[in-house]
């Protein structure tokens, strides 16, 4: 008789089957698509971030004021902004989801979703346009079409993927209702881009239409959802048909793995942070005859003369970073991520991108002081919505917390209370410093310098002050009279002398 297995054999026998499925793939022609994706998901990631490119970059000379028109064309390119994040985040979603049905790949499919990714890569040139030419229809229509033709080549790899079934999945690949989930996948990827063909034929004569059915492409797995909800709940639930159970059973419907999640955010996070650097790159170096003129030949002195920019890019950078750190550790312990968790994440990550630009308005204190309160204001405004849908995300999680949580965070985990705090110290720095700037004007931008400074600090100290907290809660406790116990003494004396039950 065989004695049990040894590590090293286990190795061996997971090492074997790995080479197998090698070999059968280069006889196949097929390969795997994990570096495909990470790729995709890299270059998406980078897709939606240098979208704050055109906003940052808002010519806003020194003569000028920050008045009610440079706030609003600064609105406006926000609001586009954010759509148009959004709309690259529903791209990548539906490309998720047909890599969820599609599990192996040949050289022309990598090819296909080559060209989708152009495409994508396309995005921020109309991205441009759009929020440059406000008024001219052109912006809008070139976008609408490159959504277009990204869902075209997306169904072109549904279509090539169901033609060669090896190339698919082996729940779909084995299903006897392969035409049904081909519609279905169909269905979501192509939802989006029939909503931007509307958008795009809109946009030659009546653009604002084009605006609210490009708003609709993002929120209509959201909508479609709640009219379900309510279809349910006026003609009441329908059990769905026998051959549907299997479709649905693949998860098409369900939120997108968590792997693929943090994948995403982290790249959004590292761009940002990239973002920060090549400004600096960009506008702080001297020119050589700058140097000799107004300097003496003195780098030094030269680069003394933008302290106030390294200083804005610090402090951008600890947000950027700590943001980062609050997010992993949230998704450390989160075991599945809901519908609703995917939204605010995206929300979250959508005013993280928006971080360059609280950078530019910060280095620009030294440039423009008289301006300052209406920039401090601002970047307390993206660092709120940025770190307040985190915690929106955490609050939806505790929801469904059985299902969505480790049971450390959960009510009464022995790292709830830690994590609460991690969440809230931004939400709460940067609402704080956005009310001392309205009670005390003439020193917003030391009371933001402050902020960026502290932050760090309380994170450092975190956990000792939430220990400190917890046990001043446990003193006090402690500290309260005692409840008279007097009523329960005869009680206690007659169950004495009654004789004890059976």
């Amino acid at each position: 008789m065989s004695g049990p297995q040894t590590p090293e054999h286990t190795l061996d026998a997971q090492g074997d089957s790995s080479l197998c499925r090698k070999d059968e793939d280069i006889r196949e022609g097929t390969q795997s698509s994990h570096r495909m994706l990470g790729f995709s998901d890299a270059l998406l990631s980078i897709i939606a971030t240098v979208m704050i490119l055109p906003v940052t970059h808002t010519e806003i000379s020194p003569e000028q004021q920050f008045d009610k028109s440079i706030q609003r064309l600064l609105a406006t390119r926000i609001a586009v902004y954010l759509m148009t994040f959004l709309i690259v985040t529903v791209a990548w979603a539906a490309h998720t989801r047909l890599f969820q049905v599609v599990g192996k790949i040949d050289d022309t499919l990598a090819l296909l979703n080559l060209a989708c990714m152009m495409t994508i890569t396309l995005l921020p040139y109309t991205f441009s346009l759009m929020v440059t030419f406000p008024d001219v229809p052109l912006g809008i229509f070139l976008f609408c079409v490159c959504v277009i033709a990204i869902g075209v080549v997306q169904a072109l790899i549904v279509g090539y993927a169901f033609h060669f079934p090896h190339l698919l999945s082996p729940q779909i690949r084995c299903s006897a209702h392969r035409a049904l989930s081909r519609r279905h996948i169909l269905h979501l990827v192509l939802r989006g881009p029939v909503l931007c063909f509307l958008a795009a034929i809109f946009s030659l004569f009546f653009f604002p239409v084009s605006y609210l059915l490009m708003v609709t492409v993002i929120f209509l797995p959201y909508i479609s959802k709640a009219t379900s909800w309510c279809k349910d709940r006026l003609v009441g639930h329908r059990d769905p048909p026998a051959h549907s159970a299997e479709v649905f059973s693949f998860d098409l419907h369900e939120p997108l793995s968590k792997e693929r999640v943090e994948a995403f955010s982290d790249g959004v996070y590292a761009i940002v942070a990239t973002l920060l650097i090549l400004d600096i790159c960009e506008d702080n170096v001297p020119d050589p005859k700058t140097v000799k003129e107004q300097f003496r030949g003195s780098l030094v002195a030269a680069l003394g003369a933008y302290g106030p920019h390294f200083l804005a890019y610090f402090g951008s950078f600890a947000t950027v970073g700590l943001l980062w750190f609050a997010h992993h550790s949230l998704f450390l312990h989160v075991r599945k991520a809901t519908q609703a968790m995917g939204l605010l994440n995206t929300l979250s990550l959508a005013f993280v991108g928006g971080l360059p630009l609280a950078y530019q308005q910060t280095a620009a204190f030294a440039r423009q002081p008289r301006d300052e309160l209406e920039r401090v204001r601002l970047s307390c405004a993206i660092v709120f919505f940025a770190s307040i849908f985190q915690f929106a995300i955490w609050t939806a999680a505790l929801l469904r917390q059985a299902e969505t949580l480790q049971p450390a965070v959960r009510f009464g985990g022995q790292e709830h209370a830690f994590m609460f705090a991690k969440l809230a110290l931004y939400p709460c720095a940067s609402l704080l410093a956005f009310a001392a700037t309205c009670l005390l004007s003439r020193f917003s931008t030391a009371i933001f310098h402050i902020m960026q400074i502290a932050v760090p600090f309380a994170f450092l100290l975190l956990r000792l002050l939430v220990r400190l907290a917890l046990a001043s809660l446990h003193g006090l406790r402690h500290l309260r009279p005692a409840q008279p116990l007097r009523s329960h003494a005869p009680e206690e004396a007659q169950s004495q002398l009654l004789p004890s039950s059976c």
